[in-house]
């Protein structure tokens, strides 16, 4: 028995429940760790460079965060559905879904990678860049996004893996590609023997090299996997599991989407309080990224077991897990909020020399410190809202969020009552606590988990087939399904 299988048992101690949540959000949050390390060595490289250098990949960065929601989109409705499907005993059901993502993630990469090979300089262009920096980032961007199909698999592939309950796996693939990843930016953008050094172009290979390792990695995980059997002829388009797919992660990725925009809303807010405080405040941002990993690593497994459970409509049991794995995120995020407390000041002197800008950092971080806590709640009841196949509230939540109550606070406290980059940060944790408020109530009073959509008389008959003779059946099975 797999440990995603045992949280389907009952009667399990506490004991062993944090024990099976631990497995499986660790290998994620080591992942997170890699994930956010790939793009610190990016940043560091590329910065020995030039400034222009650094300055495209950032420009880069804001474009493909936006590819980033599109390919997780997918990545979240394989997820859940997976795990639905895994928590009936629906193994032949959770290895469609697998094959209809992995379509899915070719026809959005493919299409993705046709835009930016026709539109790339005028999406780079719209950011309003300079000539030098509008030329590198077009290269950049063209190099890493044409090959998107390879971008969109890493996400769709990990998330079939996830699905089935395996979080190392992935972990491991990431791992290799970091480091792929490392020594390929170092022997491109210097330039090592006969290599000839190049720049930002080396840069942008590296990335596409390290994800072509790292599919392969995933694609041979997924064929070694007992619960999924991927055969080529049966790889058929289905509209209705396309129309699933989509059903559950559009409203993932506009979560993201919503997020992003409303940043750039209040962003205006800081801009007007000085360039020392809008760097702090990108600065503080940074550093406290460290401690989204391991949050997200127990959102991931808050998904799984979630999914697992209201498959198999182990309603309670998915309640129980869901406040469980909150609260032990929120454990480990306390002690992440007091080493921001304690020593945030001093890691923002690794980012500048200014005793004033390190000041505001420190500023900053010390009062995230106490939200730590209520970001875990919120992070990880997403993640368990994702799994109850409800992502359309976490959205509309966001949405609200950041763009009444954080803009509205931020605009009262940082600018009409004058507390600079304080104003900013405690309208940052205002927003985060009502928000994991909201999220724990609707959990409480069992308001959180989307029944499955009944199927059609047509799907019924189709479900329950003899596979040999194509004739209906009552008690039927569930193999053409």
């Amino acid at each position: 028995m797999s440990i995603a299988d045992r949280t389907l048992q009952e009667g399990l101690r506490t004991s062993e429940k944090i024990k099976i949540v631990l497995i499986l959000a660790m290998p994620a949050v080591i992942e997170n760790f890699f994930q956010t390390l790939l793009g610190f060595v990016d940043t560091l490289f590329v910065a020995q460079v030039g400034l222009e250098e650094v300055t495209a990949v950032g420009v880069t960065n804001a474009i493909l965060a936006i590819y980033f929601a599109v390919f997780m989109a997918i990545g979240v409705g394989v997820n859940v559905l997976m795990a639905n499907a895994r928590g009936e005993g629906n193994d032949r059901r959770a290895t469609k879904i697998a094959q209809q993502g992995i379509i899915q993630a070719i026809i959005v990469g493919v299409l993705l990678g046709v835009l930016t090979l026709v539109f790339a300089e005028n999406l780079i262009r719209l950011l309003g860049v300079e000539p030098e920096v509008l030329q590198l980032a077009t290269v950049y961007f063209q190099i890493l996004a044409i090959p998107s199909i390879v971008m969109a698999l890493m996400f769709v592939l990990s998330s079939i893996l996830r699905g089935t309950g395996d979080t190392k796996s992935p972990m491991k693939a990431v791992i290799i590609a970091n480091v792929v990843n490392m020594v390929f930016d170092y022997l491109l953008i210097f330039g090592f023997l006969f290599i000839p050094p190049l720049g930002i172009v080396g840069a942008a290979i590296a990335g596409v090299l390290a994800r072509v390792v790292g599919v392969g990695m995933l694609f041979y995980y997924v064929r070694k996997n007992d619960a999924i059997d991927l055969k080529k002829k049966q790889f058929r388009f289905n509209l209705q599991d396309q129309k699933d797919l989509l059903g559950l992660g559009a409203p993932a990725a506009g979560e993201r989407l919503a997020m992003r925009i409303g940043q750039v809303v209040y962003f205006g807010f800081i801009v007007a309080l000085g360039t020392s405080t809008f760097s702090a405040h990108q600065i503080a941002g940074n550093i406290e990224t460290f401690s989204y990993m391991i949050a997200y690593g127990f959102a991931a497994a808050a998904t799984i077991i979630v999914g697992r459970l209201v498959g198999a409509k182990q309603y309670e049991q998915a309640k129980s897990y869901a406040k469980l794995i909150a609260l032990i995120s929120a454990g480990f995020m306390v002690f992440m909020g007091i080493l921001l407390f304690i020593f945030g000041e001093w890691m923002g002197s690794f980012f500048t020399d200014d005793p004033v800008v390190q000041a505001e950092i420190g500023t900053a971080l010390k009062i995230a410190a106490f939200f730590q806590p209520f970001l875990a709640i919120l992070l990880i009841l997403t993640g368990a809202f994702q799994g109850a196949r409800n992502t359309k509230f976490p959205m509309y939540l966001t949405t609200v969020g950041i763009w009444l109550i954080r803009t509205v606070f931020v605009y009262i406290l940082a600018i009409q009552l004058e507390l600079g980059i304080a104003g900013v940060w405690l309208a940052i944790g205002i927003d985060i606590v009502i928000r994991a408020a909201v999220l724990w109530y609707r959990v409480e009073t069992d308001r959180w988990i989307k029944p499955e959509k009944k199927r059609s008389h047509k799907e019924e008959l189709r479900c329950h087939c003899d596979p040999q003779t194509k004739q209906a059946q009552v008690s039927g099975c569930v193999n053409n399904y």
